[in-house]
Formats: C-alpha cells, structure tokens, sequence
C-alpha cells in the first residue's frame, strides 16, 4: 500500500524515494441535490443509492430538511439522520458542516425505531468539528421572525429549529461544537453560559434555565460519545481505503442556497455541489456523479418570488394531488409549473451529470401543461436568473405548451410504459437543460422510480 494513502501506515523507512504513484484519486462520491426550493423527493433517489451504498452522509443544514421514505409500506421521516439509516449495511456520516441539535436527533431516531428502525447508534458517525444548536437558538429563530413581522411587515418563513442562528453563532466565532461538548466540561458550561448571556443582551425576552440545559447536554454529551469521530481522517480513510460506494445526501435546494438561492428568502448554507467538499472535508477531486433531483413542475415553502406560480385552480390541483405539505413545518406548499430557468441556474452552478424528474404522476389529468423556458422583463428576455429579488418579482415567464397525456401513469415501470406525450415531455426538460435525467418517478415507493439508464 502507498504510504500517502494512509496516515495510519507510514513508511518504516521514511528515507526510501519511493516513487509516488500517479492518478491515484481515491473512491468518488455520488452527490444528490435538489434543484429547485426543496421538497423534490431527494430522499426517495438517495433512498434508491442508499440501498448498495456503503456511507451514506449528510454534510450541511440540520433538522430544517424533511426526507420521507417510504419502505415496505412504511414511512419513515428523517430530518438530521441521513435517509440511508434504514440500510442495515449503510455508516452513516453527519458531517461538520451539518448544524446538530442533540434532543431533535434522539427524538428524531426513537420515532423512526417505533416504526422499525434497528441499530442506528451502531451506524451512525458524528463529525467532531459539527456545531451544537441549542434550545435558545430555536427561540432566538422565533423571537426574530417576530421582530422581521413587526419592522418589515414580512417574515422569511424559516423552519424555527435554530439553523439561522446557530450558523450566525459559528460564522461570529461564538459557536460551540461536539468536540467542546465532549471536552472538558466545566470549560464548555463557561462557554454555554457566555453564550447564552451574549444573546439575552441582544433579546431581552430571552429566558434561559442554564443549569437544567448544562445537566440535559451532559447526558446527550455521553450518549453521543460513542458516535464521534474526526470526521477529515474519517472521510480521508473511506475515500482512499477498500473500494466503497459513498453518497452524499443534500439538504435543501439550489435556490435556497444562502450564496446562490433566493436571497434573503434562503436557508443559512451552502446546499449546492461546494457544499459537500466543505461539509465533511472531501476535495473537488473525489466528487463523481452529482445528480440533480427536480419535480415535474414547482413549489416552493414559505415567502419569496416564484415565477411560475399558479394562484389559481391549476395551482390547486397541483397542491392536492401532490400533497403538497411541509414534512418539517406541516405549511402548505406553493405550487406552479416547472421552471427550467432555475434548472439550468442550478445546472450552472452544481455541473449535474444527470437529473431525477419526481412526481410526473400529478400531471397525469391536466388538459395541458406549460413548463417555463425564459424570463422577459418588458417584453425582452433576460439572459439569466436575476439576483436582485425586485426585478426576479418583475419577471414574465415565457412557457412552452405541451398536451397532457389524461392518463395513469403510476403503474409505469419502464420508459416505454409511459404515453408517448410524456415522453415528449420529459424529452424536451432534458434536451433544454442539456442534461439527461436518469430517473422519472410516477409515485411514492421505491418501484415507482423508473430507471432510463
């Protein structure tokens, strides 16, 4: 074995020119994302992955991602543990990008071994270098939502679990993380309570029980112990070990990136391609495949522009047949056509290799279907997605008009079951991204995905 592979096995004789082989890039790893404003059905594609895959991590955002899956009739919701869990042959890696907080994560997990879940503590790994959201930092999410209400009139409509926050406490050098928790004890509770004073002097509102939270973070502290690792050697020893098939699963969605999303209507990370190399420290040059997850048409949680939107009974009939409902928030989600502006945005930004095209089934009644191909601002096209969300208010979309198919399409298995009108229309997303798609799902289990390729 070459002794740069591993740090584990230096040289015995450090000495020797031993001459360093070359192309040596260690095992990729497949990264699935969502490409619109989440809720595409990434869990069900990382679910289908998941299923051969070795590890399977999460490596930003927290327990603001809903991921449903469903198995053998069951469903299971997972919010911070990475859907490849119900795997008994999957590690699963929580990554230092990801944002932690420890009562979600066992709760989260007792529900899940309700409905069968085996073995999880076992498989799962916890990145060292992860930061802690506490209880406060949810209500510090609230109490600024509030805040935005009263001075704005507008709120951004997060999730309230304390992402935004917690993420504010790492990027102002403030944060805490599993290694201090971990630490020694009495140097992490100065810190909790410095912490939580620095935030009661910003929300005067803000009550905290310091000594009740100390007591039940030391438990968690203990529970979570066996679970940690250095999450760099970790990732360092899988990519450059034994053959091994390594998915990185994404939370959120392109658009609600915090850099390239919609902003201020955005979660507080990197949801894009760059996200996976800084979340659990993997190089650009171990990423493979990255598949894009879209819906057939758009929705969107919360406030912000959508284009596409359709307040109307299409929109409608879009939110019913596709229950279209928040896993993490229970909110309604908005609905219109799909956009592929945004999709080649995304494309832009996260090189797909392939896309996955979910719930193709809700088109199956419509008499037509539009898909959204340009935006014009008085009545010219612009050439690309705007960043200033006043003029992405303004935008006209330019649609393409396709007849709809008017049939079942959910017992498909194959491309050649499906009506030859939903194959034009699946033909023309790809041709216009310039991207292929690899999957079209037609329904909730694992058999309704249908494979291209």
């Amino acid at each position: 074995m070459s002794y740069h592979k591993s740090y584990t096995n230096p040289p015995s004789n450090p000495t020797q020119g031993l001459k360093r082989p070359r192309n040596e890039t260690g095992n990729k790893v497949t990264v699935v994302l969502g490409a619109q404003w989440g809720d595409e059905g990434k869990g069900k594609v990382v679910d289908l992955l998941a299923t051969e895959s070795d590890l399977v991590c999460r490596c930003q955002g927290g327990n603001n991602a809903g991921h449903t899956v469903v198995v053998e009739g069951t469903e299971y919701d997972f919010h911070l543990l990475p859907s490849g869990i119900i795997n008994p042959k999957s590690i699963c890696v929580i990554g230092n990008g990801v944002v932690i907080h420890l009562p979600g994560l066992f709760e989260e997990a007792e529900n899940n071994e309700k409905k069968g879940l085996k073995g999880w503590e076992k498989r799962l790994i916890v990145s060292d270098r992860a930061h802690l959201v506490f209880d406060f930092h949810q209500v510090v999410d609230g109490i600024q939502e509030t805040q935005r209400q009263a001075t704005e009139g507008k709120i951004i409509g997060t999730t309230k679990k304390g992402i935004g926050p917690t993420y504010a406490s790492k990027a102002s050098r403030i944060g805490l993380r599993v290694c201090d928790l971990l630490g020694d004890f009495k140097e992490f509770s100065t810190k909790f309570k410095n912490l939580v004073e620095q935030y009661q002097s910003m929300y005067s509102s803000l009550t905290v029980d310091t000594e009740s939270q100390l007591k039940k973070l030391k438990e968690y502290g203990e529970r979570l112990r066996p679970m940690v690792r250095d999450g760099v050697y970790y990732m360092y020893e899988a990519l450059h070990g034994p053959p091994k098939k390594i998915l990185v699963e994404g939370a959120n969605a392109a658009l609600l990136d915090i850099d390239f999303g919609t902003y201020p209507f955005v979660t507080s990370s990197n949801c894009t391609v760059g996200g996976a190399c800084t979340g659990l420290g993997i190089p650009p040059l171990n990423i493979g495949e990255v598949y894009g997850v879209s819906k057939a048409y758009t929705t969107r949680v919360g406030i912000g522009a959508f284009p596409t939107e359709q307040l109307n009974v299409t929109g409608e009939l879009l939110q019913t047949r596709g229950h279209e409902v928040g896993v993490t928030t229970g909110r309604k989600r908005r609905c219109g056509w799909l956009d592929l502006v945004i999709l080649r945005y995304a494309h832009m930004i996260n090189g797909f290799t392939a896309i996955a095209l979910t719930k193709l089934d809700i088109l199956d009644v419509l008499d037509e279907i539009k898909v959204g191909v340009a935006y014009k601002i008085n009545g010219k096209r612009i050439p690309h997605f705007p960043a200033d969300m006043e003029l992405l208010h303004k935008v006209e979309v330019e649609y393409e008009t396709f007849p709809g198919w008017k049939s079942d399409t959910s017992a498909a298995r194959k491309w050649n079951n499906l009506p030859q009108k939903a194959q034009n229309y699946i033909r023309f997303v790809e041709n216009h991204i310039g991207v292929p798609i690899k999957w079209v799902g037609v329904g909730k289990s694992r058999e309704c995905m249908i494979q291209m390729f």
